[in-house]
């Protein structure tokens, strides 16, 4: 009750207008990055990272907060008026929202998400608030050994959750721990892999890998799509004008929607959110699913049933408040956006952990109350304040918009460690990321496994050193063998059984992506 408390006494810091203006302006910022196809809130919160160094650790935390919420509702800006989600979270909606915005209701179906994601979005950050508290307790039962073997369930789930591509995952992030092993040994003064080049000895900072594998990577790849601009202006044209008042949707619709509707696919992304690697899509494509296959209605859906749109919407942004959880409890980050969040903590000298929410729960409690905030107020007032505008952004010259990028990720990589080394760094792990893109290997293993390598390093040979070498450990130790069996049981349905809802929905999903 007194990390709750703490939460809610934490909105006193909004009405700062300093912390305010950060948080609002994160928000505006990740929502309009996640409106534009191709660009994320990851993409955003890479390059905002460096500016996090000139702000104090609670502004930065909070508006990182305001700019997760934002990624994961933004994407149903174009999703519903083009047909193109802004963001991956936002595919299920496109299925929906598009034939509304066909026959003239495209701001209706904006107010559809728009509620959607406040419903989703505010419960997952209660659900949060409330049980983060019990799960940081509970995760002081994970000694040395469980802890050591929960990395490796985290890293192992993220690479079968990359379904059909678990190979290539798998590559990235042994590759992302083997980058982790550069520089000074965790356990012994003693510089290893540096090949002679002295810049080494302190390894490979954070930030150049995720500006790299996130900002860099996407703009090249992004320069490649140039074609796709002259498509989505011709769609723009076509689109008709929208209005404030269009954006509220009428209280019969909300109830004919259901309440149950919204509160189911609120806990499945919740749920899907605590799971590494699953993200804002998964959650809001099971939510999706389960609706349709509940629904007296089946064949209405995809034709552009508002049920389908508060069913993913509410989904995508709980998975906001389930991502938070094994990432603050117990520093394994649930998606890329959290991973970057993570950095953000790490950099500034705060160590996620069973620890955190007892040592340090006065920085955290600020964020989580940034989360619900821009769930409850900033996601309906900007949709009605700035709904109209948010198309514009699309026609913005991609030239100049990826230039300035470019810029700014440059300069914020050489801005955040002052190195001419990991600048370039910066750059390298930019092209390499692209190359891998380009041949379809995820960059999201090599960040996690570079973010996680360290601590699976030093758990592992912590727990060999107590057990004399001895690796039964991790199976005669009671916290080590119930995460063991836990990657057992998720590398089978995950890897090898697939679930049959998604093997009957795969086709349709191709079919209206196609």
């Amino acid at each position: 009750m007194e990390f709750i408390a703490q939460v809610f006494s934490s909105f006193a810091l909004l009405l700062d207008p300093v912390i305010l203006f950060y948080v609002v302006a994160g928000f505006v910022i990740g929502t309009i990055f996640s409106a534009i196809p191709g660009l994320t809130a990851t993409l955003a919160l890479a390059l905002l990272l460096p500016l996090t160094y000139s702000l104090d650790v609670t502004t930065a935390l909070m508006a990182c907060a305001s700019i997760y919420m934002a990624g994961m509702c933004g994407g149903s800006i174009t999703a519903t008026t083009i047909n193109i989600p802004g963001a991956p979270s936002s595919m299920m909606t496109a299925l929906e929202g598009y034939p509304m915005q066909q026959r003239g209701e495209g701001a209706l179906a904006l107010g559809h998400a728009s509620f959607g994601s406040m419903v989703g979005g505010s419960l997952g950050a209660l659900l949060l608030i409330v049980l983060a508290p019990f799960i940081a307790e509970a995760s002081l039962l994970v000694k040395t050994t469980g802890k050591c073997a929960l990395i490796a369930f985290a890293l192992i789930v993220i690479v079968v959750a990359q379904r059909g591509n678990i190979r290539k995952a798998g590559i990235t992030a042994c590759l992302g721990l083997m980058l982790a092993t550069i520089g000074l040994d965790a356990m012994q003064p003693l510089a290893r892999f540096t090949f002679g080049i002295s810049e080494l000895t302190a390894g490979i900072d954070l930030m150049p890998v995720i500006i790299g594998t996130f900002a860099i990577s996407e703009l090249l790849i992004q320069v490649g799509n140039r074609k796709k601009d002259a498509a989505i202006r011709q769609q723009l044209k076509a689109s008709q004008q929208l209005k404030r008042r269009d954006f509220i949707p009428p209280l019969s619709a909300i109830r004919e929607i259901g309440i149950g509707c919204y509160l189911k696919s609120t806990l499945i992304g919740y749920m899907v959110g605590t799971l590494p690697g699953a993200g804002g899509s998964m959650g809001g494509f099971l939510a999706y699913v389960e609706t349709v296959r509940t629904s007296k209605k089946p064949e209405s859906f995809g034709k552009g049933n508002p049920q389908g749109i508060a069913a993913a919407e509410s989904a995508n942004n709980a998975v906001c408040g389930g991502a938070l959880v094994p990432m603050l409890t117990f520093g394994i980050p649930g998606d890329p956006v959290t991973a970057i969040v993570l950095g953000v903590l790490v950099i500034n000298g705060i160590q996620p952990g069973p620890q955190l929410m007892a040592s340090q729960s006065g920085l955290i409690a600020p964020m989580l109350a940034s989360l619900l905030f821009s769930a409850l107020i900033l996601i309906p007032l900007t949709l009605y304040l700035m709904g109209p505008y948010f198309l514009r952004i699309v026609t913005i010259r991609k030239d100049v918009l990826y230039g300035a990028i470019a810029l700014l990720a440059v300069v914020g990589s050489f801005v955040a460690t002052y190195s001419v080394f990991q600048m370039m760094m910066t750059l390298v792990l930019g092209i390499v990321a692209y190359l891998m893109r380009k041949h379809d290997y995820p960059v999201i293993t090599l960040l996690l496994g570079f973010i996680l390598g360290p601590n699976l390093e030093e758990f592992l040979r912590r727990a060999l050193t107590l057990s004399n070498g001895n690796p039964m450990t991790f199976i005669t130790t009671p916290d080590s063998l119930f995460f063991v069996v836990l990657t057992v049981v998720f590398v089978y349905f995950l890897g090898i059984r697939k679930p049959v809802q998604l093997k009957q929905a795969a086709p349709e999903k191709a079919g209206s992506t196609g």
